[in-house]
């Protein structure tokens, strides 16, 4: 049993996704140029099938309308009742109708998890303000009330922004947190991925923190298996195998690698011990996927 714990899906007759579709606009993680085309159930399964992969979990990705995504993805999800999928939906929590948001989102019964990004680069958080969010109040009501409903948070966040999440998210112990893309590292030299792994230890010391070892191809394109060895080994080293998961962010990460280099590279990387938890027990009992 392999799951793949973040990857998108998208249909650009169905769904609108603004950022994607933006022309001649380099992002960080490179050109879209590629990307920007639909990407749909049936091209991810047969790759992702191929790595032996069975199972998956879908991560909102920036529709203009998050509930017409959401109820896509359930669609996909219905139509495709052999391959176990949860999704991640995209939910402002410092809406004035939040309750009711997630109420809507509650009725779909893939929804497993909320993402509201936390954290981008700085030219891009210059015109969305996410990084304001650990200052607002009505964020933190919103992370209770995912919790009191039994929903999980995926959190994507930048290095600079860990230790004011981390005390955060302190207060809301009961929140079970998925960071995404092992917390963003931009700066792979040693001193940088030590600062990084100094502010990350402080999110894995929370006992319902778990680690996704995900999208690390977005800041290095020519990334080798080499390259990322250090940034997954401190991952599995402070939150341990059981906390870890492996995600493809396939079709971002397509950007710059196929998806068996991806699943290859993590295979040599993670201890053969904790394989089967990296790929697939710790989704399968953080999503709570029924496989």
């Amino acid at each position: 049993m392999r799951i793949d714990s973040h990857h998108h899906l998208w249909d650009l007759k169905k769904v609108h996704y603004p950022w994607l579709m933006e022309r001649g606009k380099r992002r960080f993680f490179g050109d879209p140029t590629p990307i920007q085309r639909d990407f749909l159930a049936g091209e991810f399964k047969d790759i992702a099938r191929a790595s032996g992969v069975t199972a998956s979990v879908h991560v909102q990705v920036g529709a203009s309308d998050a509930f017409q995504e959401a109820r896509w993805v359930q669609s996909v999800a219905d139509d495709n009742p052999g391959w176990p999928v949860a999704q991640v939906a995209f939910c402002d929590l410092t809406d004035n109708d939040v309750e009711a948001s997630l109420a809507t989102l509650m009725e779909l019964s893939t929804t497993r998890g909320i993402r509201q990004i936390v954290g981008r680069s700085s030219a891009e958080d210059s015109r969305t303000g996410t990084n304001r969010l650990l200052n607002d109040s009505r964020f933190e009501a919103g992370l209770n009330l995912v919790a009191d409903l039994d929903l999980s948070f995926d959190l994507q966040l930048t290095p600079g922004l860990m230790q004011k999440t981390a005390e955060l998210l302190s207060r809301i112990e009961r929140l079970p947190v998925a960071l995404c893309h092992c917390g963003s590292p931009d700066d792979w030299t040693s001193e940088g991925i030590q600062e990084w792994k100094d502010s990350l230890r402080l999110l894995a010391e929370l006992p319902r923190m778990h680690c996704k070892l995900s999208g690390l191809g977005m800041f290095r394109q020519d990334w080798t298996a080499d390259h990322i060895r250090p940034i997954a080994e401190a991952c599995l080293e402070l939150f341990g195998p059981d906390r870890c998961m492996f995600g493809s962010n396939f079709p971002v990460d397509s950007l710059s690698s196929s998806y068996d280099a991806i699943v290859s590279a993590y295979l040599e990387i993670v201890p053969e011990c904790g394989h089967a938890d990296v790929f697939g027990e710790t989704a399968k009992r953080f999503y709570r996927i029924d496989i």
